[in-house]
């Protein structure tokens, strides 16, 4: 059988780390001194799995919440002479200057910091510990890194203290001594996002040997300094600079440029136009490109042939047959173009391999992939696009989108407009169309990034797409291995007194779907965790609203599900005064059918438990299931319900009905009365996991109505429904009940007749 898409499984490597770091100190640490975590002398750790170990931790403290980060952690790595790391990547707030300066002695040959906000000038010191060794440094998006904290003075000692860790720099007090003098092995440098109090130029000088550089969003007072690499530079990034003709000017002199990327966050901030003349001489003068990148630029019309000539033919990427004149010139197809937001995008024949664009769900996805890690700005736009693909249309990547679309969610989780685009591209994504496509393992990834989103946005459109998405998931099967948190997260969002009526009945849906056909050890658990009373809460509100919803009906059938033979919620539901809201339901709401099967279900839970029994057994509760007993509402579900809440109260004999009304004979008329008028071939809406509460109302004597009822039920059960309930009464026993009944002089004879039918289907 062919392998489902995303069934590739990790590596031992990546399994072998994971366990390690949600075991530390079981594998490699031990406790030390107040608690600090410390490595085994006897370790050594070489660099690959050193590197490993590191960003693995990274993904882990960053999309996994059940996952707790350990406060020594990169102190581990202290010393190179047990632990070696080379390549480290590191994201988010989460990362302290305390880190870096745990790992000041390692040789790091890559460093990678990105949106890093909590680092200041510290860290600026501690990089210079790592000058001789350094070849790659990204400090993209780590605002803060050029500022010391509340204005003091740059300091990295052996023994430094962590005083005012928590603050975040202050803007005012720029760093000025920093420089990246001694850095001689530095080719690859990331400046994206410096602060522009922070002069490039000066900052540059001493790197001679560059071979990438990256200045996003930099502000350039001069360009005559990029010349200085004009010999060397392979890869240029001006993302968001402000172009000029004398910058252009500048750049197409780095003849041995293979990357550049000049492109704009959009169209419309942009006073620059680019000109059939400047993409020329980029390509006559650049031979070398292999990679351009020209997003987000307004282009002149005279750059493209006419419509009529280069709708002739197939699409080609050959040069020559170029739909943009300038790009006839190149000698090979380049290997990536970047297009997105131009006019460009829409030509027929493009002289590239990898196009990103908006043309069609190729180009879409390109730019996804392209722009997720440093531009969430530009992803965010492709994935609502790759939304409208999957929503209106057909998407025809779907292993590649759903990869994308996970990866940018754990990229960019504290990012707000990537969380709902993405969550709302994932609930198209993983509907029916798509589904028998999917492997397990890829599910579970989107489960998880869902409930990341959840986790960490209160916002309504995340919380809906959420929850939404949720539901194409088979419940509880799929959701099982997160089944404590996703019921956690369901209950938070319905604790607001007033919340979302959409997200509401979703949520409501969600909670009594999972509740539904799991053991009752996962009952148990949600019951601790606040269940009953906040579906109570949420029939007391509607109560007060006076509506009978599906948020109303769907509450009372999570609880009738939660209840089933959970002892302990039943009681919950006992003292959250869960009658009274029955009570007041019935009164409020006499006609809704639905409503009083899923209560009459629920109660029935309740009547099986019996400690419990007695709460039920006062003269207004017995009245209320007695009167019911004459209910043809949803066929004969609420009647059967109600005489079998009564079957099990009277199965406590005569001596524990402790009332002159209504009269215990009465009421077993009644019952009797009931079960003769049901049609025995009746189809059900029920679901039965276990008869083993119906089976011990079987051989007994002191209710001959209730053994009357249990007879019927299984009877009814196993005739209509053969195939699923022979089998189960059969393995529970119940053969042997069923004939021991036949031997009691005082079962009835309906009930002997009954089963002598019975036995015919088994």
């Amino acid at each position: 059988m062919a392998a489902k898409a995303g069934d590739n499984p990790d590596s031992l490597m990546t399994l072998a780390t994971v366990f390690c770091l949600r075991n530390l100190r079981k594998t490699m640490c031990y406790q030390g001194f107040r608690n600090k975590l410390c490595l085994r002398s006897d370790i050594f750790l070489p660099s690959e799995i050193c590197d490993k170990l590191v960003n693995i931790y990274m993904d882990l403290v960053l999309t996994d919440s059940n996952f707790e980060p350990e406060e020594s952690f990169f102190q581990l790595f202290s010393d190179p002479r047990s632990t070696r790391l080379t390549r480290v990547q590191l994201r988010e707030d989460f990362v302290r200057d305390r880190d870096l300066e745990a790992i000041r002695k390692q040789d790091l040959i890559e460093l990678h910091l990105t949106y890093c906000n909590s680092l200041s000038s510290r860290s600026l010191k501690t990089l210079t510990c790592f000058r001789e060794t350094l070849v790659s440094l990204c400090l993209f998006g780590c605002s803060h890194i050029f500022y010391r904290k509340g204005g003091a003075p740059l300091a990295c000692n052996e023994d430094s203290e962590d005083e005012d860790e928590e603050s975040p720099a202050s803007r005012q007090a720029l760093e000025t001594d920093f420089s990246f003098q001694g850095f001689n092995r530095l080719r690859l440098l990331n400046l994206g996002g410096l602060p522009d109090e922070v002069d490039a130029e000066t900052l540059l000088k001493p790197l001679k040997s560059l071979t990438s550089l990256d200045l996003s969003n930099v502000q350039l007072l001069g360009t005559a300094f990029l010349t200085q690499w004009k010999d060397r530079l392979a890869s240029l990034v001006l993302y968001n600079v402000d172009l000029s003709e004398e910058l252009v000017s500048t750049v197409v002199e780095l003849v041995n440029l293979r990357h550049l990327d000049i492109s704009r966050e959009t169209r419309r901030a942009s006073k620059f136009k680019m000109t059939r003349k400047i993409l020329t001489a980029i390509v006559q003068r650049l031979v070398n490109l292999v990679s351009l990148d020209i997003s987000g630029h307004i282009m002149l019309d005279n750059c493209t042939v006419p419509h009529f000539e280069e709708a002739m033919g197939r699409p080609s990427i050959e040069p020559c047959k170029s739909s943009i004149y300038p790009f006839q010139d190149l000698k090979r197809p380049l290997q990536f173009l970047g297009l997105y937001d131009t006019t460009l995008c829409n030509v027929t024949h493009i002289p590239a391999y990898k196009v990103t664009g908006s043309k069609n769900e190729d180009q879409v996805l390109n730019a996804i992939e392209a722009y997720t890690e440093f531009r969430p700005e530009l992803a965010h736009r492709a994935i609502n696009q790759l939304f409208d693909i999957a929503r209106i249309q057909h998407c025809s990547q779907l292993l590649r989108a759903l990869q994308l679309v996970i990866a940018a969610l754990k990229c960019h989780k504290y990012d707000k407009s990537i969380q709902v685009t993405g969550s709302a591209a994932l609930f198209y994504l993983t509907n029916t169309e798509y589904r028998s496509d999917q492997s397990v393992r890829l599910r579970r990834e989107v489960i998880q990034v869902v409930l990341n989103g959840m986790e960490q946005y209160q916002e309504v459109t995340v919380q809906r797409n959420c929850c939404l998405t949720l539901c194409n998931f088979s419940i509880p099967e799929e959701l099982e291995f997160q089944y404590s948190r996703v019921n956690q997260l369901l209950l938070k969002i319905l604790e607001p007194a007033r919340q979302d009526e959409s997200i509401q009945r979703i949520a409501v849906h969600l909670c009594n779907a999972l509740v539904c056909q799991v053991d009752n050890h996962h009952k148990e658990a949600v019951g601790k965790m606040g269940f009953v009373k906040t579906m109570l809460n949420l029939i007391q509100k509607k109560l007060q609203d006076r509506m009978c919803d599906q948020v109303m009906e769907f509450s009372w059938s999570a609880l009738w599900n939660i209840t089933d033979e959970t002892p302990d919620n039943c009681q919950m539901f006992l003292n959250c005064r869960g009658m009274s809201l029955f009570l007041e339901c019935l009164q409020e709401f006499p006609d809704k059918q639905e409503l009083h099967r899923n209560m009459l279900g629920l109660l029935g839970n309740v009547a099986e438990v019996k400690a419990l029994r007695p709460q039920l057994l006062t003269p207004q509760f017995i009245t209320v299931f007695s009167n019911l007993l004459d209910s043809k509402a949803d066929g004969i579900e609420v009647s059967y319900n109600a005489c079998g809440v009564l079957s099990h109260i009277m199965f406590d004999g005569p001596e524990a009905w402790m009332m002159e009304e209504p009269r215990r004979d009465t009421v077993m008329e009644k019952m009797w009365d009931a079960i003769q008028s049901w049609d025995v071939s009746s189809r059900r809406n029920i679901n039965y996991r276990s008869f083993e509460p119906i089976l011990r109302l079987l051989p007994q004597s002191i209710s001959p109505v209730s053994q009357h009822w249990a007879t019927w039920a299984l009877f009814n059960l196993v005739s209509v429904y053969p195939n699923k309930y022979c089998p189960l009464l059969i393995k529970e026993g119940g053969m042997h009940l069923l004939e021991k009944v036949l031997e009691l002089e005082s079962s009835q004879p309906e009930t002997k007749d009954m089963l002598f039918h019975c036995h015919s289907f088994l």
